[in-house]
């Protein structure tokens, strides 16, 4: 990582531990959460006085020059609309995060999409005449495609959190869970753990197909075999006939990945071992959409094994939310945290060299809520994923979250 970015390392306890650098500039904050919490216990270091000549391909038109001016980060999030709830707990994680690292010299320009695509364009087009540094979300993937255009237009990058990866690059990042890398962790993890033939119950959809695609890739690059798939409708009726039959060749596999979540799950993980599939012989494995306490309900999946992000800073963020809001966090609202924490992290630098291409895709990562993770040029992400084992009292890790992925420090 570049030497002129200062940091703090990792393992501060009770907040994400992202690379913090002072600003020198003023602006005004938006009204705190109701209640402050308890400052992370960090020490920031300032910031030199010249900031050597950075990669800045891809953003050629920062918004503004003046060193004084404010850094502004804006956030589009449906705060009206269907998603409203999830949108206002994002929202609260961002203003969380603000508060927690206490940088008078940023400032958070919230938008409403309302879930629309041409709001989402429309608050883009807002957010950069009001001279935003970078945009965080929107939340779907229509309106990241929405807002892509003008963002780039005006040499503004935008995390988003899509899973979508269609969306990504051109100045998209998307900051959310991929379950691409579920699959590879966890496959990765039940082949060193001894196991070779591979199965899958994939549903009839474009999550399915992606989940397909990068399961064979990962089964067969670890010269394992993939020795069965069958896929199915989210029905009673479209699972039952396709779950007799992946069960009808149980002696060809000793793993089978069930990749879904919620009541599909519940209504899923029963079949097989109605089929006379033994889950005590055959390894139950999933994505991170297992990452929930329902799935604790479920006997058959006792002994599973999902990659998720590791729990602990996750828990010591929910309590802090639930202590300042009153009410627990929606699960995907840790993303807006770290969005938030990486905007104020990379905030220190010159204007036009806050955001640049080179300092978002760091190869070294950043480490966040949900574990250390990283840009890619193409505008995904990288994540250190844990491995939980489904247990009857609760999740537990069997295979801890790297806390680097290049093997060097994370910041």
């Amino acid at each position: 990582m570049n030497s002129a970015k200062h940091v703090v390392r990792t393992g501060i306890v009770g907040a994400l531990a992202l690379v913090l650098v002072a600003c020198t500039s003023s602006g005004n904050k938006p009204t705190p959460p109701p209640q402050r919490p308890t400052t992370p216990d960090v020490t920031i270091t300032p910031p030199p006085q010249t900031i050597p000549d950075r990669n800045t391909s891809g953003f050629l038109k920062p918004r503004h020059l003046d060193a004084n001016e404010p850094v502004r980060v804006a956030i589009l999030l449906p705060l009206s609309g269907g998603a409203a709830p999830v949108g206002e707990a994002m929202l609260n994680a961002a203003q969380l995060a603000l508060f927690e690292f206490d940088d008078p010299n940023v400032l958070l320009i919230p938008k409403d999409t309302s879930g629309d695509p041409a709001k989402a364009a429309q608050a883009t087009r807002e957010a950069i005449s009001e001279g935003a540094d970078i945009i965080l979300g929107p939340l779907f993937a229509s309106s990241v495609a929405a807002v892509a255009g003008p963002a780039q237009s005006a040499g503004v990058p935008v995390i988003a959190f899509s899973t979508d990866r269609n969306v990504a690059g051109g100045g998209v990042y998307l900051l959310s869970f991929l379950p691409e890398e579920d699959i590879e962790r966890v496959v990765d993890f039940a082949v060193l753990e001894g196991h070779q033939r591979f199965a899958a119950m994939l549903p009839q959809s474009e999550y399915g197909q992606r989940v397909r695609n990068q399961f064979g890739q990962a089964v067969l690059a670890r010269g394992a075999e993939l020795a069965a798939t069958e896929s199915y409708t989210p029905t009673t009726d479209g699972m039952l006939a396709p779950a007799e039959r992946l069960a009808k060749l149980k002696a060809n596999y000793d793993v089978v990945l069930l990749p879904a979540g919620g009541t599909e799950l519940q209504g899923l993980a029963p079949l097989l071992p109605y089929y006379d599939v033994d889950p005590r012989q055959v390894k139950f494995i999933g994505t991170g959409l297992w990452d929930d306490p329902s799935v604790l309900r479920e006997p058959s999946l006792v002994g599973g094994w999902f990659a998720a992000p590791p729990p602990e800073t996750r828990k010591a963020f929910q309590d802090r939310y639930e202590r300042v809001f009153g009410s627990k966090p929606h699960r995907i609202s840790s993303l807006a945290y770290d969005a938030m924490s990486l905007s104020i992290a990379l905030s220190g630098g010159q204007p036009g060299q806050r955001y640049t291409t080179s300092e978002l895709t760091a190869e070294d990562g950043f480490a966040g809520i949900d574990g250390v993770f990283r840009f890619t040029p193409e505008g995904l992400n990288e994540r250190g994923l844990a491995v939980m084992e489904v247990r009857p009292g609760g999740f537990v890790v069997v295979s801890p979250a790297p806390t680097s992925l290049t093997g060097g420090p994370v910041f």
